[in-house]
């Protein structure tokens, strides 16, 4: 028994250690912070087609170690989904990274609600996943990254959940769209991040997993400037209820990254804030017909500059493609 207690409380301790580092982003002494997006894993549990996206995984990381990894959406596609979960977040957590989740259209059709996900992740060690009570969703949070020295806030990343197919057929029968309290509260949250930091707005990036339907506005127009891959159309919802608006009355975020739509990986540029995509980065459970295979977009960010640098890391060959830097590489495009 008493093996057993010393057991539960070296784990328990390890536990805690754990919570403590991840509490705390922060900018590396270099003054950068690296984040890994990977997207649209579809893990089916005990299916050997969702090796490629382990080993996919276990190689971005590897070769980018990353301060940060975001998963924006469909991590499972099919039940039992608590083990696919585990397996999907085995070679970041195996790593000891903090990761951060968005729920996707397809997370939330098997056997556990988006509630009950959001429970499960927030067991696992690293987890930075969260919550805002009264809001439309579940996965609706922001996390702020601190300056090198940890005393003052210097970066602010927005989680938005773009949830499922529209309840309400007599509006749309496509997709759903960000309610407006889940507007709000980004309104809110900004104004508060921009009040701590003495009236000035902090450098801020979005994660979605359904594209807004400016993406789609960025598309059909003739002079937009694309950098990467676009080999099907934008699948946004019908309902446009202003996020990307208010994004623009905020004057914080620099960009919206998005998952969704696979075959897809672009980057461009709309009303002077970039919109990409993520990536696909996962197996043969799903189509994936994209050129050179999977892999995961890095954005990286440097303490003190309202910009970004982004590429896309391929896992054939270890490749890196589509390098640009935000806004820099978009002026006069």
């Amino acid at each position: 028994m008493k093996r057993v207690n010393l057991r539960l409380t070296a784990m328990l301790a390890l536990t805690l250690a754990s919570l403590t580092a991840f509490a705390q982003l922060r900018f590396n002494a270099d003054g950068k912070f690296k984040i890994v997006q990977f997207t649209d894993i579809h893990w089916i549990y005990d299916d050997s087609r969702s090796d490629v996206a382990a080993e996919n995984m276990r190689y971005i990381l590897d070769a980018e170690k990353p301060d940060l990894v975001v998963y924006t959406g469909d991590l499972v596609f099919a039940k039992p989904a608590k083990p696919a979960y585990d397996k999907a977040l085995e070679p970041v957590i195996e790593r000891g990274l903090p990761f951060a989740v968005i729920l996707g259209n397809h997370d939330i059709e098997y056997d556990l609600t988006g509630e009950e996900i959001l429970q499960h992740l927030q067991s696992k060690p690293g987890n930075l996943t969260s919550t805002v009570e009264g809001v439309a969703g579940v996965t609706n949070y922001a996390l702020t990254i601190k300056n090198r020295a940890g005393d003052h806030e210097a970066a602010v990343l927005y989680f938005f959940d773009t949830h499922s197919m529209s309840a309400d057929k007599t509006i749309s029968d496509g997709y759903a769209w960000v309610e407006r309290d889940q507007i709000e509260w980004y309104r809110n949250e900004s104004n508060r991040h921009t009040a701590l930091n003495g009236g000035s707005q902090l450098p801020s990036l979005a994660f979605i997993h359904i594209p807004l339907p400016e993406y789609q506005e960025a598309a059909a127009n003739p002079n937009t400037f694309l950098v990467g891959t676009r080999k099907e159309a934008v699948c946004c919802p019908e309902i446009n209820t202003g996020l990307f608006s208010q994004m623009l009355m905020q004057h914080d975020v620099m960009g919206v990254f998005a998952g969704h739509d696979h075959v897809n990986d672009y980057i461009t540029e709309w009303k002077k804030i970039a919109l990409a995509y993520g990536r696909f980065s996962g197996g043969t459970t799903v189509y994936h017909d994209i050129q050179g295979g999977n892999g995961a977009r890095i954005i990286e960010l440097t303490e003190g500059e309202r910009s970004f640098s982004t590429w896309i890391r391929l896992r054939d060959g270890g490749k890196v493609v589509n390098e640009v830097s935000w806004p820099g590489d978009f002026k006069n495009k």
